[in-house]
């Protein structure tokens, strides 16, 4: 398969996605509250509305009124992208499909009625809930993100992030640290440290020791495309590393490295923490042992309480945490909710895709993609097919399509 047929499948999905035309009329609309307006929860509310019209009510909560995408925000540490220019509100999804957008904090799920409770008191009733709500950290012990930033939820950590890499100068440590899969974007800290090691060396001109630390046994991802980047960077990586304490006073961390504990000090620490579901679905008791949700893989709806969809990157499955992966889900699922509501049974096969451009340098980058179906008999997403690129200027032009095809199809 091609390059340009994967990533066409953004748009596909379930392969076959739900006709208006046989939603059947009622006086009262079926009343879907969604959780999170991240890439998963957007694009659930946007095509909920866009396929189901006036016969379904949808409402997206969020504590946040804007959106900072974590895609392409390593860009904005090298300043080849602003974090404004990342930055969505909910404008676009209100008045062009009519979803109601409520700024506001969830503190609790009543599932037995079915209600939804902001920190606020208000009360919001559903007949089909999302949760869309990312991810949160395990954290190694109590140290301050202000000073040890992780930039894993874009906005202003990427912003703190880009000052502290702006401080270093020649003979300068920094150290970047590598959550234990699954976690978001696992390309991403491995992007992350080249972007940082070519801005040093190459923009700036400084000469500063970059040290990554992986919790992993070798690279995630692309090994290929990372490994050769690396050594070209001089960047020293050190698998099997796991994250015992941060020292946020004296900025010295603690790890230990194949059973061995050491210690390393440096002038900026950027430690990206271990990732679970947020507190929500967890004291919601949606989680296994896993701290990610068990679901059906078929429509989203929780393995554990009925009429509950988790989407994104909180829910349990061998698909990455992904935004690209995450819009398709949301589609997945907003395709099911509308088959359910109107008694069509569901698509039987859907499939989903992930993709990802991850730039190693202010001037190229590598892609990587793969898509995977549906296998009831396990209740798991099969990868069928796979493919990836190399380290080129060309990919770094055509990561700006990408990106501004998956941000218009989410947030406009």
């Amino acid at each position: 398969m091609k390059r340009r047929d994967f990533f066409k499948l953004i748009g596909v999905g379930t392969g076959i996605f739900f006709a208006p035309s046989i939603l059947k009329a009622g006086t009262t609309p079926p009343r879907v509250v969604i959780v999170g307006g991240g890439y998963s929860g957007r694009s659930a509310a946007k095509y909920l509305k866009k396929w189901g019209g006036s016969s379904i009510d949808v409402t997206l909560i969020d504590k946040d009124s804007i959106y900072t995408s974590p895609i392409l925000s390593n860009l904005v540490l090298n300043n080849q992208k602003t974090i404004s220019q990342l930055q969505f509100d909910y404008s676009a999804i209100t008045s062009n499909y009519g979803v109601k957008y409520i700024n506001g904090e969830v503190s609790s799920i009543d599932k037995d009625n079915k209600k939804v409770i902001l920190k606020d008191g208000s009360i919001f009733e559903y007949d089909k809930l999302i949760l869309a709500t990312g991810i949160d950290f395990i954290k190694s012990n109590d140290y301050d993100f202000n000073i040890v930033p992780h930039a894993w939820i874009a906005g202003e950590q990427t912003t703190l992030l880009k000052s502290k890499i702006d401080s270093l100068q020649s003979g300068d440590r920094f150290i970047l640290t590598i959550p234990k899969s699954p976690y978001r974007c696992p390309p991403g800290p491995y992007e992350r440290a080249c972007v940082v090691a070519d801005y040093l060396k190459n923009i700036r001109g400084v000469d500063v020791e970059i040290v990554v630390l992986d919790e992993n046994s070798d690279f995630v991802v692309e090994k290929d495309s990372f490994e050769p980047a690396f050594s070209r960077y001089g960047i020293k990586y050190y698998p099997n590393s796991k994250v015992i304490n941060v020292d946020d006073s004296n900025m010295v961390l603690k790890y230990e490295e194949s059973g061995v504990l050491k210690e390393l000090s440096a002038r900026v620490i950027n430690v990206i923490p271990n990732q679970k579901a947020p507190a929500l679905l967890i004291d919601s008791g949606l989680c296994d042992e896993t701290n990610f949700a068990p679901v059906k893989l078929i429509n989203y709806e929780s393995l554990i309480v009925k009429d509950i969809h988790i989407i994104g990157d909180s829910h349990k499955s061998t698909q990455p945490k992904a935004g690209h992966i995450a819009n398709v889900e949301a589609k997945v699922c907003a395709d099911a909710i509308l088959r359910e509501l109107n008694g069509y049974e569901l698509y039987p096969k859907p499939k989903t895709n992930s993709a990802c451009y991850s730039p190693l340098s202010s001037s190229t980058a590598t892609w990587l993609t793969a898509v995977y179906e549906y296998d009831a008999a396990t209740n798991s997403m099969i990868t069928i097919s796979k493919d990836a690129g190399s380290e080129s200027s060309s990919n770094y032009e055509e990561m700006f399509n990408w990106s501004g095809n998956l941000f218009s199809d989410t947030f406009s």
